[in-house]
């Protein structure tokens, strides 16, 4: 007796199997994005080596040529992936930590500000959101001014801070730490709020007819419920720390930090090391979100939860 249910096939396909998972997509996605660089970069800085040419009594150039000593010029338009990949590896690789081409250098000074700026961000954050959950008053007379901080623009007020701390005798790290405050506190302390908030009715009904006070109902029902709120405002307010800290170096006439590297650079055109600082930056920044999301992991498992 023989049945006739066969088994499914699976595709033998291996592009199709690559994009039915996470990396497939975003190496499609990454290598649009490449794509578009090098078109952009070839259309954006032709231009300028026609004129070249022209200089130079050169008007039979082959497209070959023309090509290639577009995509390698010392000033760029906009620099092609390349150019910025030779530029990072030149300025990390190939030079000392302590020289003031280093990127990782200017990166450390960079992320020193973001990460103090970045703590007392959070910690600030944290208490305005128990205190708001806790009273009404606070809630009604703070949470109005938190969200109307954020709308004055960052490079308007960041010169502000600076001088007002320079005049009371406050200069070096704090000032620009505490422009990536400024930036920080406000998503931990709007998602903190949403968290400690989040607690079923039936589970508050639960801690009052177990008699809990307000400390009790906090450790064992309020954080619990709003460590993922926490996690994932952290996440973006330690992206903000960063932003924060390199607005906090261009006022200030900075030497060193990812800001001085880009002001540097717009005021001597060069544009490489415009764009491998915001390359860095932009990694340092991504890295810091990821071992942010490690700890979210680790802490959720710890507690029994699975995000």
């Amino acid at each position: 007796m023989t049945s006739n249910t066969f088994a499914p096939t699976r595709s033998l396909n291996p592009f199709a199997g690559l994009m039915s998972g996470t990396a497939g997509p975003v190496i499609v996605v990454v290598l649009a994005i490449i794509g578009a660089w090098y078109i952009g970069s070839v259309s954006l800085n032709t231009p300028f080596q026609l004129d070249t040419y022209e200089r130079a009594d050169r008007t039979d150039v082959p497209f070959s040529e023309l090509l290639s000593d577009t995509l390698s010029q010392e000033r760029p338009v906009l620099p092609a992936p390349h150019q910025i990949a030779v530029e990072i590896w030149e300025t990390t690789a190939e030079k000392k930590i302590t020289s003031k081409r280093s990127l990782i250098y200017h990166s450390g000074i960079t992320l020193s500000s973001a990460l103090l700026g970045f703590l007392i961000g959070t910690t600030l954050g944290i208490l305005l959101a128990i205190g708001i959950i806790h009273s009404r008053v606070l809630e009604k007379s703070l949470m109005p001014w938190i969200i109307a901080s954020q709308t004055i623009p960052i490079l308007a007020i960041a010169p502000m801070i600076i001088v007002v701390l320079n005049a009371v005798g406050v200069s070096g790290l704090l000032p620009k730490a505490m422009i990536s405050t400024y930036l920080s506190f406000f998503p931990v302390a709007v998602g903190m709020v949403k968290g400690l908030r989040s607690p079923e009715v039936i589970d508050m009904d639960l801690m009052h007819t177990y008699s809990a006070n307000r400390l009790q109902t906090f450790w064992k029902l309020r954080l619990p419920y709003a460590v993922p709120f926490l996690f994932t405002s952290m996440k973006i307010g330690m992206a903000a720390a960063l932003v924060g800290a390199i607005v906090g170096e261009l006022p200030t006439g900075a030497v060193a930090g990812l800001g001085a590297r880009l002001l540097s650079g717009s005021y001597y055109g060069q544009t490489l090391q415009i764009w491998s600082a915001l390359i860095m930056a932009a990694f340092v920044a991504g890295s810091l979100v990821a071992l942010i999301g490690l700890v979210e992991k680790l802490a959720l498992q710890r507690m029994g939860m699975t995000r």
